[in-house]
């Protein structure tokens, strides 16, 4: 039985309105006298690319810009900005956008410090060293990235996900602003949000740490701690925002109460996750994503409620307080009844996102259910942190529960 957990987090967290105008003192702060300001063309037709070179120009700093991003970036991508990158004089990197924005910045931000090939990354505690002093500036409130040390990127290829998971990875300062997330679009807003809530739940689900199995020589590497008291307070808090605030930010895209209050899950659900561990919903999540090719929040929302139903034999006291948090009423129900209804609220927030709910209706063919169960069993690492045990049939029929 372990006796102990750890705690990582960004290296800074500015949070609040307008903060991003304090950007050029931060990477003055820094020492960063040639920044590369990586983003994608969304984010710079919104304009947001405009606030954040605007302090910059303020404080005559020179910078950088690609804009060449995408969704779930490529190892290709990686690669474009890598050699683009190589040809300037740059000393740092400021990450405008998503999740895969952050995400792309952080593998370019690796191979800029230490060179090789993209591949020799992929796992976890494989980067050798800090990396580039890298500010991460979200313009969704949904992965985490600005605070989490992984780096998710596409093998167009081999047609799967890998990710470069390393607490070296997690950006020095995470600059969040919840005005540079108000020109999100509604599905994005929502996508990226339902992700907020799977992080959360899954965060506070996770096998506790003192039970999650860890060979002797991963105790000191380990990124994934299970279930611990520090990472069920965020979770706690997360899940409450997410059920109160996501609606009205979908539906209410100006509304910086509701922004702010998302950006705030996030951030939280971020440490949470990042932290304990996330379980079978991000598992599956993977060959799910990789057939359908679906928005990685999208796969994560859509999977949850099913997983959760297979997990609530196992952990119906928490569930039964994620009902409390998404505010529903369990007077008089025992747990496994409260449990219940925190499946069905999710289920209901997903109808009311207007976001897919069967695995149908992105794409994903009968066919393809077996072969995701067997692809999820490799998954070891996330695996693990699920509180019920799972065979590749367990799989299959909670693939084929979403389908």
């Amino acid at each position: 039985m372990r006796e102990q957990w750890g705690f990582s987090s960004a290296g800074e967290i500015v949070f609040g309105t307008n903060g991003v105008q304090r950007l050029g003192r931060i990477v003055s702060k820094l020492g960063c006298a040639h920044p590369m300001i990586v983003t994608d063309p969304g984010v710079q037709k919104a304009g947001l690319v405009e606030r954040v070179t605007a302090p910059l120009n303020d404080m005559s700093i020179p910078y950088h810009l690609f804009e060449y991003g995408e969704p779930e970036p490529s190892t290709q991508v990686v690669l474009q900005a890598y050699e683009w990158a190589k040809e300037r004089e740059l000393d740092g990197i400021i990450a405008v956008g998503g999740g895969s924005v952050i995400d792309l910045a952080k593998a370019v931000a690796v191979l800029l410090t230490f060179g090789g090939d993209i591949n020799d990354y992929f796992g976890e505690g494989k980067v050798p060293g800090r990396i580039l002093p890298l500010i991460a500036i979200p313009t969704t409130a949904g992965t985490g990235s600005s605070v989490s040390p992984a780096s998710v990127l596409t093998d167009l290829e081999a047609n799967l996900k890998k990710g470069i998971s390393d607490n070296k990875l997690r950006p020095t300062v995470a600059l969040v602003d919840p005005l540079m997330t108000l020109t999100c679009p509604p599905f994005l807003t929502a996508c990226t949000g339902i992700d907020v809530l799977a992080h959360a739940v899954e965060a506070y689900i996770a096998t506790p740490f003192n039970y999650l199995p860890i060979a002797p020589e991963e105790v000191d590497t380990v990124l994934y701690h299970g279930a611990f008291p520090l990472a069920d307070s965020l979770a706690r808090d997360a899940i409450a925002l997410v059920g109160g605030y996501l609606r009205l930010a979908v539906d209410q895209g100006q509304n910086v109460e509701a922004r702010t209050h998302m950006c705030m899950a996030n951030i939280m659900a971020g440490m949470a996750f990042s932290n304990a561990g996330v379980t079978a919903v991000h598992a599956m999540a993977y060959p799910l994503g990789a057939v359908s090719h679906a928005p990685h929040g999208l796969v994560n929302g859509l999977l949850l409620p099913h997983v959760l139903q297979y997990n609530l034999p196992i952990c119906t006291e928490r569930l039964a307080n994620v009902a409390v948090w998404l505010g529903e009423e369990v007077d008089g129900l025992s747990d496994r009844e409260a449990g219940q209804k925190a499946i069905d609220a999710i289920k209901q927030l997903i109808a009311d996102l207007r976001l897919p709910s069967r695995m149908r209706d992105i794409g994903v063919q009968e066919s393809d259910i077996r072969p995701m169960a067997e692809a999820t069993m490799g998954v070891t690492r996330l695996l693990r942190s699920n509180p019920r045990r799972v065979t590749a049939d367990d799989l299959e029929a909670i693939y084929r529960a979403a389908y």
